[in-house]
Parts: structure tokens; C-alpha cells; sequence
């Protein structure tokens, strides 16, 4: 029986009976096989005696790293030493039984560790073998390290970012990574579906770079006969933004002429609704400096969050928050995305839970990210 349906309490998930062997690092890998985890897989992370990286990372808690918990949740810890033949020989054997295995190794490094996908493969034809890279496997780049913020500056992301005429700026929160991170459980997942028709398992590969391109897919369309240099920016501005109040800011959507006219209505502007220079959300981005003068004017009456109980659900809206806040927001409590854990050294923490909703199969009760190799003895007499 596998080790997480001895141990791991509640509904079955629509990945239960899938066993998954993480043995990536830092975030797009290590995210990925936790969304696994959180559709019902036993996910066994399998960490070198140095720990993941990700473990060493700033945080103000004392005993363990804030990103890792986040991002580790609900998997089994365990430490393996793959240059050493006796860890190479346990993990030869998890493989045997494993549905899916994850790494994010550069090119020819799962090759020297024994660990490839051909090598794999011929161990285990059914396995589903996920590959995160920073460039792909092919290419000039293909042996560079590959970073959520290298890759968001050489992409044009940080150059969309920045204001006109002035410096690139960088999305903060790992915005790439936890994109990959998605690509891999629905990739992994499909290859799964996959295997159930033709009984074997294939190499899914995921990198930064596509990731990266993937999110930008809206911008990277260049028709023929244009240009290089076009508008490529899809916000609408103007209107649509975020806007000082008397006290905190807010963003609104006015992209709709139903929208604009509500916000118009409820911001004493009514005449601007009516207004043919206006009646259009191109319009309104070219008269932006004529419009946002005066919408600011009539914000600065209330605060940010007056301003949000007032457009309620007629003005598309939200008060700049802190991310704190999300712990407790009433919406975020209804919808139980912020849960309890227990940890052996950090003692209780609250995180988030599951990222995805199934009705029939929910998925078992998240748990608390493992410290450093904290299930290795108790997997590796469960694989005798």
C-alpha cells in the first residue's frame, strides 16, 4: 500500500493512487507536484543531504524558511545522496512503482546522475518523467541556468512593466515560476490521461522560457507587413487602473460601457457617461488626461475601501490590500482557502490549501511541508 494512503486523512482526490517523486528545487518543480499533491497524489520529495535550496532562502522565521512551507505543502521528506550506489539503488526501486517523477536539472545532468528519461523509461515504460529547465532541452541556452526574474528581463516582461520612458521593472512573487508550476500538473496530469490509452509513459518537458512566452502570448503576435516597434501593451489605461483615494488607492475596470457608465453614476460624473468622446474604451484611453483628473478629483471624497462597499458589484473594483489581509477576508474564509498546519519544529502555521474545487473527489487534507528528510526512514522500510 502506498505510504500516503496509510498516512494522509480525508476524501479520495482525482489523483489518488498516482505516486509522484519530486526531486526538483526552488519553486516551478517543488509548486507543480504540490498541485499534484492537492489532487490526491502521494508525492514524495527527495531532497540531496544539503536540503533544497529554497530551504536557505531569507525568512524571518527562525527554523524554517516561509517559501519552502508554501511551497512544499503535502509531501513526504526524504534524503538521498544519488552519487552514493546505495541511495542510487533506493530510488532505482521507488522508481519501479512511481507513476511520475519531476527534476529541474539542467540538460545532461540526469544523464551523468543515472537518472534520464531513456534510463528511466526502460526501468519503468509506464512513467511520466517532467523536466523543468530554464530554456528547454534544445538550443544555445539550453545549459543555462534559469531564473523567474532572468527570464521575466529577457522576455520583455519587466520592459512592458516599466512606465514609458523609463526603466525596466520587475514583477515581483515569482510570477514565472508559479506559472511553470501549473504547466507541469496540467502537463503531468494530460501525460497520465494519456498512459491510460496507450499504457505508456512519455517525457513532458517544461521550461521558464515557454512559460514566460506562454503568459505573453496576447503581446507576441506581429502581423505581416508590420512594423518591429507596435503597441503591444493590452492594458486599456486611462480609466482603467489604480487611482488615489482620500485614503489607499483602488483599481478599477471601466472596459465595458455598462461599467463606465455605473462608475460615472456612482462618482457624481454622470455627464461624462453621456458624453461621445467618451463612449468607448479607446476613446476613453486617448482622453485619458482629460479623464482622470477629474475622476481622481471625485475619489479623493471617500476612502478606498467607502469606494469599493459603494461600487459593490455594479463597478468591477478592489481596495489595495495587503497580502495579510487575505488570511482572514471573509470571501477568501468562505471559499476555505487558508488552512491550519502542523509542523514538528515551527509548531502550528496558517497556509493556503488547495489551489483547484472538486465536487465528487476533493482530495485528502493538505498537511504541513516536511522538514529536511523527515520521512526517509519510515519510506524506505515501506519499500523494504
Amino acid at each position: 500500500m502506498p505510504f500516503a494512503q496509510k498516512s494522509r486523512s480525508g476524501a479520495a482526490g482525482p489523483l489518488s493512487g498516482i505516486r509522484v517523486l519530486d526531486l526538483s528545487a526552488y519553486i516551478a518543480g517543488p509548486y507543480g507536484c504540490s498541485l499534484l499533491a492537492d489532487q490526491g497524489a502521494e508525492v514524495i520529495k527527495i531532497e540531496p543531504p544539503a536540503g533544497d535550496n529554497l530551504r536557505k532562502y531569507p525568512s524571518t522565521l527562525e527554523a524554517e524558511s516561509r517559501a519552502f512551507l508554501g511551497v512544499n505543502r503535502s509531501k513526504w521528506g526524504m534524503v538521498l545522496d544519488l552519487k552514493l550506489e546505495a541511495d542510487h539503488a533506493v530510488l532505482m526501486k521507488l522508481v519501479r512503482d512511481a507513476d511520475v517523477l519531476v527534476h529541474n536539472f539542467r540538460p545532461g545532468v540526469p544523464e551523468r546522475l543515472g537518472i534520464g528519461f531513456a534510463q528511466l523509461s526502460a526501468l519503468n515504460p509506464r512513467l511520466v518523467y517532467c523536466s523543468v529547465t530554464g530554456y528547454g532541452s534544445q538550443g544555445p541556452l539550453k545549459a543555462k541556468a534559469g531564473y523567474d526574474q532572468v527570464l521575466q528581463t529577457m522576455t520583455g516582461m519587466c520592459a512592458m512593466q516599466g512606465k514609458a520612458g523609463g526603466p525596466p521593472e520587475i514583477l515581483y512573487g515569482s510570477v514565472v515560476d508559479y506559472y511553470a508550476s501549473a504547466l507541469v500538473a496540467g502537463g503531468v496530469a494530460s501525460a497520465l490521461y494519456e498512459r491510460e490509452k496507450s499504457g505508456c509513459g512519455q517525457h513532458v518537458g517544461v521550461s521558464l522560457l515557454r512559460a514566460a512566452l506562454t503568459m505573453q502570448s496576447a503581446r507576441l503576435i506581429w502581423a505581416e507587413g508590420e512594423p518591429r516597434e507596435v503597441g503591444r501593451d493590452m492594458r486599456s489605461g486611462g480609466i482603467t487602473g489604480i487611482h488615489p483615494t482620500r485614503q489607499g488607492y483602488i483599481y478599477l475596470s471601466a472596459n465595458t460601457q455598462h461599467f463606465w457608465q455605473a462608475l460615472c453614476a456612482k462618482t457624481g460624473l454622470s455627464e461624462l457617461a453621456t458624453n461621445e468622446r467618451y463612449d468607448s474604451v479607446r476613446k476613453r484611453a486617448q482622453h485619458k488626461d482629460e479623464l482622470v483628473p477629474q475622476l481622481r478629483a471625485a475619489l479623493a471624497a471617500r476612502t478606498a475601501l467607502e469606494w469599493e462597499a459603494e461600487f459593490g458589484e455594479e463597478v468591477p473594483c478592489a481596495a489595495a490590500r495587503a497580502v495579510e489581509d487575505m488570511f482572514d477576508h471573509p470571501q477568501v474564509q468562505a471559499e476555505d482557502m487558508i488552512g491550519t498546519f502542523e509542523h514538528p519544529t515551527l509548531g502550528s502555521y496558517r497556509g493556503f490549501t488547495r489551489a483547484i474545487e472538486f465536487a465528487r473527489t476533493p482530495g485528502p487534507e493538505p498537511f504541513a511541508a516536511p522538514v529536511l528528510g523527515e520521512h526517509t526512514r519510515e519510506l524506505k522500510a515501506s519499500i523494504g
